[in-house]
């Protein structure tokens, strides 16, 4: 028999159903009907060709069939359950790796790192730079982006899609543009920047002025880097905290997801 057609379910009910040599108490160990029970043995029975059970005065017994796999079956599960404690083990652990834009860890992420890692001393990180890193190629387990919205991810935006126009004080009227801000109508780009990164560091350089999301340039705008000309307006995209499911699942990811995200 293929491993993939394996009957694990129905193995799961024979090995409670031979332990306790009843249906009615396998049932209630399983949380299902003593009938349910009695299904899911006659289907393994069928599928394995051979009699597990046979109905005596004295009650239920096992036949020598029955008897022969259990020891197997048993070692089997205590391995299944050592293979989960491993994985769940893993989920514990306190390395963590997290891709994020280069600016927005320097602005924002890193300071908000330091403060987990004073509430939990033990933890370790990995940064990787870049906003499309794969999350399989760097086993990631999170990754920050400016986008509108978790797409087939899991995630939480970190703050509101709010954006402003900003500029040192004292810089000439012209316009830093990056791909993914509008450029306000009648006005052309004198200055192309990469990426928000490269217009942020543009503005406060007092190169001219610029359209940030306001949680990359809050920090900048708090220590007169840079001076708001106009907003905050509402955006389109945002600083999302995205991950697969199976990664968003994790303890460690949700508790430092609950951090960043102000609900931990």
């Amino acid at each position: 028999m293929k491993r993939t057609h394996l009957p694990l379910n129905a193995l799961r009910v024979y090995d409670a159903a031979a332990r306790h040599l009843s249906f009615t108490r396998a049932a209630d160990e399983l949380a299902v009907t003593p009938a349910a029970v009695g299904q899911q043995i006659r289907a393994l029975e069928d599928v394995l060709g051979v009699v597990l059970f046979r109905r005596t005065s004295k009650g239920l017994e096992l036949t020598e069939e029955g008897e022969a796999g259990l020891d197997a079956l048993r070692e089997g599960f205590i391995k299944f359950e050592e293979s989960v404690q491993a994985m769940q083990a893993g989920q514990s652990s306190s390395y963590y790796t997290i891709a994020a834009p280069r600016e927005f860890y320097a602005q924002w992420l890193a300071q908000r790192l330091a403060g987990f890692q004073a509430e939990n001393p033990e933890v370790r990180w990995q940064i990787v730079g870049g906003e499309q890193v794969d999350f399989t190629e760097a086993n990631l387990d999170l990754a920050v982006r400016l986008v509108d919205g978790p797409g087939e991810l899991e995630g939480v935006p970190l703050a509101p899609a709010q954006r402003v126009i900003v500029a040192a004080k004292g810089a000439p009227d012209r316009w830093i543009h990056w791909p993914g801000a509008p450029l306000p109508e009648g006005r052309e780009a004198e200055i192309q920047a990469g990426d928000a990164g490269q217009a942020l560091a543009s503005a406060i350089a007092g190169l001219g002025r610029t359209m940030l999301p306001l949680l990359l340039c809050d920090e900048a705008i708090g220590h007169g880097q840079l001076e708001v000309l106009e907003g905050p307006e509402e955006g389109r995209r945002a600083y999302w905290l995205v991950a697969p499911r199976p990664q968003w699942r994790q303890k460690k990811v949700k508790a430092l997801v609950a951090y960043l995200s102000g609900e931990g």
